[in-house]
């Protein structure tokens, strides 16, 4: 099952993003580092900078915890 966490909103960099597979990492200012699939990137088009800031909430997902609608 899948849901938004509180529907805060949370910003933070793209540190790392893989085209190939989508699949990417966000990190906060405060060090947490949080998942994403490139179908979370809000603006649908499937691609991001690595470096690039963005706000994103939190998606409960398969027991962690991953970034979701990402708004850079």
């Amino acid at each position: 099952m899948t849901e938004l966490v509180d529907g805060a909103t949370r910003t933070g960099v793209v540190t790392a993003f893989d085209v190939d597979s989508g699949l990417g990492t966000v990190t906060t200012e405060a060090g947490t580092q949080h998942l994403f699939h490139c179908l979370e990137i809000a603006n649908g088009s499937r691609d991001i900078e690595q470096g690039a800031r963005v706000s994103f909430e939190l998606l409960a997902k398969f027991g962690r915890f991953e970034a979701a609608n990402l708004r850079p």
